[in-house]
């Protein structure tokens, strides 16, 4: 198996809503940006699938350097040989590569955050930097399009967080801050428990409305020049946020289920919106 073989059975297997948006690009920039997923899953999974926590952080340092290594022009591993030859032509920097595994250790050392400065922090390691690195690879001609990366980044994790509630619990981690919780009367126990009540429903409102809103200030951040080229971003959101329609129109049930879309919807939702420009 090649490794860009590699990657494209890591995102396949993954069943993300970004593989259907990488359908549509050009076979260059698919390569570069299923490497650049493939890369993500591979760092999310050592945290996600590594019970000792001790074992999680030497493979973390092992992908710290073999990032470097990347760079500088020897990787070992099959994600890091197929995004090596990507670097330049898509001016990927290392340091954004590196905070992203920097986001992957914050999971081991934080599962509670206080207030939203601190949530907004993590999820910028996580998926902010991630959007920098991918409208990168779509393809940039004014450095305003990377602010907009930057929010919908946000966006998408906000998300995450929404959707994963119940998931996360179980895992042990509550990524809603402690003071929003307080706000609203919902106790982390009401989580660790799956606990449904208004003041739950009250809580994830705010939260569905926080998110949307930083949807909208990522599109007004989009230039007009940029719009055709981040089209695979665009589609994203169209799925992501029909996501949360429908977890608000269940009326926030996240903490039992994981509400998803079927991959023909998604794959329609990726449709319209490369055929609208």
């Amino acid at each position: 198996m090649s490794p860009d073989e590699y990657c494209q059975q890591k995102t396949v297997q993954s069943g993300s809503s970004f593989y259907y948006s990488f359908l549509f690009l050009p076979p260059e920039r698919r390569r570069a940006i299923t490497a650049l997923y493939a890369f993500c899953r591979e760092v999310d999974d050592t945290v996600d699938e590594c019970t000792d926590q001790s074992i999680a952080r030497i493979k973390l340092a092992w992908w710290r350097g073999e990032l470097s290594a990347m760079y500088a022009g020897a990787p070992t591993h099959p994600v890091t040989q197929a995004l090596q030859p990507h670097l330049a032509v898509y001016n990927l920097q290392e340091q954004h590569m590196q905070a992203i595994v920097d986001g992957m250790e914050m999971d081991l050392d934080q599962t509670r955050y206080l207030d939203f400065p601190a949530m907004k922090r993590y999820c910028w390691h996580v998926a902010s930097v991630v959007g920098i690195l991918s409208a990168s690879i779509f393809g940039v001609t004014n450095p305003k399009t990377l602010e907009y990366a930057e929010q919908l980044g946000l966006a998408f994790q906000l998300t995450n967080i929404i959707r994963d509630v119940g998931e996360d619990a179980r895992k042990g981690r509550i990524y809603l801050p402690v003071n929003e919780l307080q706000q609203f009367g919902v106790t982390a126990a009401d989580l660790l428990n799956a606990r449904h009540s208004d003041k739950f429903e009250n809580l994830m409102r705010f939260q569905t409305e926080r998110a949307q809103k930083v949807y909208d200030e990522a599109f007004a951040l989009l230039p007009k020049e940029d719009r055709r080229a981040q089209r695979p971003g665009l589609m994203m959101a169209a799925i992501y946020r029909t996501v949360l329609d429908e977890i608000e129109r269940d009326n926030f049930h996240v903490l039992t289920q994981r509400i998803s879309l079927t991959p023909l919807r998604k794959l329609w939702l990726a449709w319209k919106t490369y055929i609208r420009g």
